[in-house]
Order: structure tokens, then C-alpha cells, then sequence
């Protein structure tokens, strides 16, 4: 990953104009800095408290009464930097964390790799001691700059007593994806502070005045593109649409005549040319099959499958990538598909579908959808698939999917809509299970939408603490899903679920990946002040998801993990018999 990692610019003599070579105190130099950060366009600061970083959190506190800057306080620094990471994420700005000095800092680390290979533009403040300190075994004292490497794209050490603003401009300038071939992704700020760290004995926070909040518009976006021209030739080409690809994707499909095959995370999962559970269709559209892929057009990031990433690795099959921006998630050369950077050279690549190679893709996609919800809906319990499917269909505003099997249920059983109804997002940079509901708490806070978050039991006890909000802090309108079936269910649909059921290795596959656990989620919903409803059946959760989201809520599916791998099998074999029907007819 390109970085700008360097020594802030020498700001020692932007002092005072009438004592340039003064130095700063804590204070107005702190003051600087936020007053850089708000000009630059920063919405959101999430602070976790700590004694160095007290300058930052008191200008933070005058800023925040003068209703210039929303502010939120959180003790622990892992769910404050994901907070900060969902509030970017919603809002559409950079977002920023403040920090005190040591292990706080490091504490930031998922966040600060999540944003970048998903690039967000999150600003870490992290406070230190000034130079004399460094090195002495002074308290909380550690190699601060330059912390995270190349997770970021600028990262400035700002001495004691000096001017952070050029520091800070250029931090934001990188965050924000100002830099030519640098796409947008986290910085760090690691700002010194000498004593005194307090407010003068004068100072005084200002008369509060409401701040003048707005919505940022996320609402599901639809757009059109014209017909592809006559004389573009037909193809048998499908338009593949991940993490982040945007509703481009959708319109490009449609306009093509081509078949779309959408992961929930890419915003482009609706339309008439969407194909519900298409990676259970790939194996019969393979090189050697009566109607076989021949192109591949990729939109955003293809994260879920691995019969999405057998397509794009076949020999038999020419890929290329919309790739009008730099991006973070892979690195130049890296990667076998074809860059282009505007549609006209897409469109070129793709040509155009036959009115009979979109048909047979939709009549495929809808008896695999039939087959596939008749195999779910006759399970008297609830399960992975149908949870996904009535979550997708019933969420409004904002949807944020965990990583592990929930997005890849809704993947399978989501059923694409005409129009989209939900702005979706999900952490792809890594898909990693951590900070789960302190990101949804973000994207709900940052987008004043009602949100809902789909998750399982291990991802949400992972985040557990991020259900903690301070007295008097802003509580979001968060729905959290969690489907609970007692521990990690992904790894029995991998290969390690066919070493359990060998039983050469005892219950090493349960202990070491399945973590059984017999947590009582009521109980830990009731020590946060988060209202919980228990259900266990697609009735019962219709039920709930139907209620209006206000608050923060808590609704547990408890299901059975032990027949996950039987119920996808039963649902492989089912939709193959189907698909294999509707091909024999054509």
C-alpha cells in the first residue's frame, strides 16, 4: 500500500505572528488542531479519555458547547476507533479518534487495517510525551510514530509547543483521496503534548448553542445508463457486483442485457437483472457446459465465495475491472482481471447479452430461489438462510452485516428486490468479526437512520463492550440481530467441518473453532440497558423485525448449528435438480 509516512513539516515557527519562534502551549496548540479538523471538513470525534490527550479532549469540549463538532465518548479505545470507522462510513467524511498515549494506541490497530484496505478516512489523534520524555521509561511512553506503518497513508509526528494545522491539512488531504493514485484511508496525527495540560485558570467552555445537525443523504441509490449500441456484439458475459460496487453496477447490467450477480454488501443487489443465489448457478454455467460464462465484468470487491473466485481464476474466462478510482484492497498487477477506468472501454469488453442468455439466467435464478426457499421455509426452526432472508427483506434505512456466515446467508437466500430498500454496509476491508456493533453503532449515529445490524452470537460477543454508551452520550436507533446458536457455525461448512464428522480429531474441530459457550444474552442485554427479545422461529422473528426500530434493541434467534452442514447440502442438491430442469428445457 502507497504511504506518505513522514515527519510533519517543520512547523516550529507558526507560533504567534508577533513571536514567531514561541512556543505553543498545550492548549492553543490543541485548539489549532481541532479548528484545523473542522475546516477540513470532520463531523465526528470519538474520544477515549486519557490525561495526554487532555488538551485535544478540552478544545474537543469548547468546540463541541459552540455546536461546531458532534462528540462522543468512549472508555474503550477498540469500539471508540470502530465507532469512528462507522461514523465515516455513514456520514461520507472523515471521521476522527482521540487517544492518550501507550497501549491506547495500539488499541486502534483493527480499525486503523479495516479502514485501510476498505478505504475509510478515519484521522487517529494520538496523543504523547513530548521529545525529553521519549526513551526515559517515562509512564505510558512508547515508539508512537509511525505505529501502524503501512496501514495508513500519512502518518506526522508533531513536536511539543509547535503548529499541528499544515500537519493536519496534509492529513486530511490524504484521508480524503486528494493525492493523485492514493485512494481514500486512515492517517495518524500523533500530536506531543508538554504540561501544563489543563485550561488556564481564565478559561471557560463557551455558552452551548444547539448544534445545527443534518442528515446525510444515504438513502439506496438507483441509476440509468443508456441502452448498449446494436453494434456492440453479443456476449456471453456476466456482470459481477462486490463489496462496494454501487448501483453503476446494477444499471450496467441493464443496460447490457446482461445477468447480475450482486454480493448484499456491493449497494447493486435489485433490479430485473439481479440473480438471487448465483453462486449455486456458476457450476452450471462452467467452461464445458451448453451455455458457458465466457466474460466476467467486476464491479467493487468479490469477497463471499469461493465459486466466485474459481470464475474469475478460470483460464476459460476473460475478466475486467471497473476501476475508474485508485483503490485499497489490492495492489497494482496483483490481480488477473483487465483495469479499465471508464464504461465506454467496459461496455467494449462486455458487448452485450442475447435476449436468450439473460432469460436462461433468470429462469435458472428463479427456480434456484424456489427451490432453495422451499428447503428453508420446511424447517420448523429458524436457520442461517431464512434469518438472512426475512433480516434483508424487512430492514429499512441502513443495514450493516456481520462477517462470517450472516452475509453469506443473506448472499444465498437474500431475495433481489425491484428497487433497493436499505443502504448496505459491512466490513470487507478485512472481514474481520471485531468491532461489529460499535461500526453499526457508527453508521447509525453518522447516518441518523434507523439501522439494523445482522450478526452471530461470536461476532456479537466479541464487540460485547461496544454496547456500552457513557451516561447522557446519544443513543442510535439499532436493531442488533444475532443469531445465536452457541458458537462459530462458518467453520462447519469449510473443510474442517468434514474433519469433525471423520472424528479423527475428537472434539478439536468444537473446542478449537466451533468455541461453544453458554452465554445469556438477555442477562448481558439487561447490564448494558439494551432491551432483548428472545424468538426461534421465522414467525417469531417476522414479528419482531416488524416493530419499529427506536433505540437500541436486541433480538436473539436462537437456532442449532449441529445440522447447518446437512440443511446446505439438502439446499445444494435441491437447487441443482432444479437448475439442471430449467437447463434441459432450453
Amino acid at each position: 500500500m502507497t504511504s506518505l509516512n513522514e515527519p510533519a513539516p517543520d512547523t516550529s515557527g507558526l507560533g504567534s505572528p508577533d513571536a514567531p519562534d514561541a512556543e505553543l502551549g498545550a492548549l492553543a496548540a490543541a485548539r489549532i488542531a481541532v479548528d484545523a479538523l473542522l475546516d477540513g471538513g470532520v463531523l465526528h470525534v470519538v474520544v477515549s479519555p486519557g490525561s495526554r490527550s487532555a488538551p485535544m479532549a478540552y478544545a474537543l469540549a469548547e468546540a463541541s458547547a459552540a455546536g461546531r463538532v458532534d462528540l462522543l465518548v468512549r472508555i474503550d479505545e477498540r469500539a471508540a476507533g470502530f465507532t469512528a470507522l462507522g461514523l465515516a462510513l455513514s456520514s461520507g467524511s472523515p471521521a476522527a479518534v482521540l487517544t492518550t498515549s501507550g497501549t491506547a494506541v495500539g488499541n486502534l490497530m483493527p480499525a486503523v487495517m479495516e479502514a485501510n484496505h476498505a478505504a475509510v478516512p478515519l484521522i487517529v489523534l494520538s496523543a504523547d510525551r513530548p521529545d525529553e520524555l521519549r526513551g526515559t521509561g517515562a509512564n505510558q511512553t512508547t515508539v508512537q510514530p509511525d505505529l501502524f506503518g503501512e496501514q495508513v497513508r500519512f502518518a506526522a509526528d508533531v513536536p511539543a509547543g509547535s503548529n499541528p494545522e499544515r500537519a493536519i491539512q496534509t492529513g486530511l488531504f490524504a484521508a480524503t483521496g486528494a493525492f493523485p493514485d492514493l485512494p481514500p484511508g486512515p492517517v495518524q496525527l500523533n500530536l506531543a503534548f508538554r504540561d501544563p495540560l489543563v485550561p488556564a485558570p481564565g478559561d471557560r467552555l463557551p455558552d452551548a448553542v444547539d448544534r445545527q445537525r443534518y442528515r446525510v443523504g444515504a438513502e439506496p441509490l438507483v441509476m440509468n445508463l443508456p441502452p448498449a449500441p446494436d453494434t456492440l456484439p453479443e456476449r456471453r458475459t456476466v456482470v459481477l457486483a462486490g463489496h462496494d460496487a454501487g448501483p453503476v453496477a446494477e444499471a450496467f447490467a441493464r443496460a447490457h442485457n446482461l445477468p447480475l450477480l450482486a454480493e448484499p454488501s456491493s449497494n447493486s443487489r435489485f433490479g430485473p437483472n439481479a440473480v438471487g443465489p448465483y453462486r449455486l448457478l456458476l457450476d452450471h454455467f462452467r467452461a464445458g457446459s451448453a451455455q458457458p460464462i465466457k466474460r466476467v465484468v467486476l464491479f467493487g470487491r468479490p469477497t463471499l465465495s469461493r465459486p466466485v473466485a474459481a470464475l474469475l481464476a478460470s483460464a476459460d474466462v476473460e475478466s475486467a475491472l471497473y476501476q475508474p478510482v485508485p483503490v485499497a484492497w489490492y495492489e497494482p498487477g496483483r490481480r488477473t482481471e483487465l483495469p479499465l477506468e471508464n464504461l465506454a472501454d467496459l461496455a467494449e469488453f462486455a458487448g452485450r447479452g442475447a435476449l436468450d442468455w439473460l432469460d436462461t439466467w433468470l429462469l435458472a435464478g428463479s427456480a434456484a430461489q424456489h427451490a432453495l426457499d422451499q428447503v428453508v421455509s420446511a424447517e420448523a426452526a429458524a436457520n442461517g438462510p431464512s434469518v438472512a432472508a426475512l433480516v434483508w427483506k424487512h430492514s429499512r434505512g441502513q443495514l450493516l452485516l456481520g462477517s462470517s456466515n450472516g452475509i453469506r446467508d443473506v448472499d444465498l437466500a437474500g431475495l433481489p428486490a425491484a428497487d433497493p430498500a436499505a443502504t448496505v454496509y459491512a466490513n470487507r476491508g478485512l472481514a474481520g468479526i471485531d468491532g461489529t456493533i460499535s461500526t453499526a453503532t457508527g453508521i447509525a449515529l453518522g447516518g441518523r437512520q434507523q439501522t439494523t445490524v445482522l450478526l452471530g452470537d461470536v461476532t456479537f460477543l466479541h464487540d460485547a463492550g461496544g454496547l456500552l454508551l457513557g451516561a447522557g452520550e446519544e443513543q442510535p436507533d439499532l436493531r442488533i440481530v444475532v443469531l445465536n446458536d452457541s458458537g462459530g457455525a462458518i467453520f462447519s461448512l469449510l473443510e474442517h467441518g468434514g474433519v469433525e464428522e471423520g472424528g479423527r480429531y475428537g472434539d478439536a474441530v468444537e473446542r478449537l473453532f466451533g468455541t461453544p459457550h453458554s452465554v445469556d444474552i438477555a442477562a448481558l442485554a439487561a447490564a448494558y440497558g439494551v432491551g432483548h427479545s428472545q424468538v426461534s422461529t421465522t414467525a417469531g422473528l417476522a414479528e419482531a423485525l416488524d416493530r419499529p426500530v427506536q433505540g437500541r434493541s436486541i433480538v436473539e434467534v436462537r437456532t442449532d448449528r449441529r445440522s447447518l452442514r446437512q440443511l446446505h447440502a439438502r439446499i445444494k442438491d435441491a437447487v441443482s435438480a432444479a437448475v439442471e430442469a430449467v437447463l434441459a428445457g432450453q
